[in-house]
Order: structure tokens, then sequence, then C-alpha cells
């Protein structure tokens, strides 16, 4: 009885697959209870197929800005935008195929490696298997029991902790995202299994993917266009790559100079 007093809800006007310009305005995020906002007007732009390595330490907002980019939380103020477009509205079932996200929590479901790369929807062989290799898992995964039909247990339980990490990196490739969003995306990785994610992501610069990275490594950070600091919910510094690292270089030679990193190198991740 309660459902059939909801009004239905109306078909939403498909807007045209999106090319991966995203923009930031003023985005305010919040927790009831919490005295403090998570994030704090945070601002910023990246072109169709720029990439960008988000530091900060522990606290300052990374992964919610990460959630709030994919919308699946919607900013208590301001908008996140894609191709202008506000991603908290844009229906669901529209916008996923368009964005690969990779959570810093890796979560997979009970089933195979495939029906997990193909986000548990219609069966697509080829599609799975390109992006598994997109991602640099394929041989990782034919090696496993049964292929990509080995069943992972709830979780992803029977698999490593970096094979969780390398198949959800395809399911995050899978189709063709034009906007991709990985969050510590190297934490469980193995040397090789970081050199994969290089290459994956060189790669995903070559066919003009825009992409938000998550990190404390330098080397992800030397591969990436542009670099965003975060401190206590607030933008402390974004440009271009080779300005923050001239900026880091001086900030250590002159520790007391106050900046991007006044405290040592774990402020901005570096």
């Amino acid at each position: 009885d309660l459902l059939a007093d909801q009004p239905e809800e109306t078909q939403a006007t498909a807007l045209p697959p999106p090319q991966g310009h995203l923009a930031l305005d003023k985005v305010v995020f919040a927790i009831r209870g919490r005295e403090r906002p998570i994030l704090k007007g945070v601002s910023w732009e990246l072109q169709v197929g720029e990439s960008l390595a988000i530091l900060g330490p522990s606290a300052s907002g990374k992964s919610t800005l990460a959630r709030l980019i994919v919308g699946l939380w919607k900013p208590v103020s301001g908008v996140v935008r894609l191709d202008g477009a506000d991603v908290a509205i844009w229906p669901r079932d529209q916008l996923g195929p368009h964005i690969g996200y990779l959570p810093q929590d890796v979560e997979l479901f009970a089933g195979t490696v495939s029906e997990n790369i193909r986000r548990m929807g219609q069966p697509d062989s080829e599609g799975v298997i390109e992006a598994a290799k997109r991602a640099n898992a394929h041989e990782m995964i034919l090696h496993l029991p049964n292929g990509y039909d080995t069943q992972i247990g709830e979780g992803g339980s029977v698999l490593s902790g970096g094979q969780r990490q390398r198949i959800a990196l395809a399911r995050a490739l899978y189709g063709t995202p034009r906007l991709v969003v990985l969050d510590e995306p190297n934490a469980s990785l193995d040397a090789e299994g970081e050199e994969a994610l290089r290459r994956t992501m060189r790669q995903l610069k070559q066919e003009g993917v825009t992409m938000v990275v998550i990190t404390h490594r330098p080397a992800i950070v030397a591969g990436m266009d542009k670099v965003l600091v975060l401190k206590e919910g607030g933008v402390e510094y974004f440009g271009p790559r080779d300005e923050f690292l001239a900026k880091v270089t001086q900030a250590i030679r002159s520790p007391e100079t106050p900046g991007l990193v006044p405290q040592g190198r774990q402020q901005v991740g570096v």
C-alpha cells in the first residue's frame, strides 16, 4: 500500500555520453553530528584527458572527495559536474557505464571473476577480457584455478589482496569509461602489480581518459598532469605537477618555510 501511494518515477532525459570534463564548484560535505565539515569549499577543474593526483594526510577528505566525484554521495552545497551535468542527479544507469571507480576498500561479490568484472551485468566475454587486458590482469586471471570462471567467494575471500585489487581495477575499466577514479590503487600490490598499474595508467592517458588518483606514491605523482593537496578538508594546493614538485623540493631544502611540507613529507603524502 505504501509503495502504491508513491508517484511513479518519470523517465529522465538521456544525456549524451560524457567526454570527461570534470569541474567542482565550492563543494562542501558534512556529516550530521560532526562539528566540522569534511570538505570545505573545494573548487578545481580538469579538462578532458587530464590526470590528477590527490594527496593529503589521513582524514583530510580524500576518499570523501572520490565518492562525491563519482556521484555516490551528494554535496551539502556546491556541485560536481561532468561535462556540465551534475553527477549527483545524473541517472545511475546512464552515468555508471561512463565512470570507473576503484574504492580504497575493495568490495567484490560472491560469484565468478567474470561476473565481478562485468559489474554483475549480462554475459559479455569480449568486454570482460578487454577490461582485464586494459588492467594488465589477464595473465594473472588465467592462472586462477578456473580462469575467468573461478568462484571467488564472499568478498573475494579466495583471492589475495593484490588479486582482489587487480580484478577491481579491471571492473573499473569495464566498458568505455571516460572518467576513472582510483583511491589508493596500489595499496595491496606487489612490485609486479604496481608495474602493471603504471602501464594501465599510461594507456588510459594515451586514450584521453580523465583520471583522478588518490595516492601516497611519488612514482604515481610523477606521471600525472596536476596535483591537488587537501588539508583539513580544504585545498592547500592545486596546480601543475612540475610546479608542485618544485615547491616540495624547496620546502625540503628550507624546512623553516611554511607551506606544503611544514612538518615533514607526510603532510602531502610524498
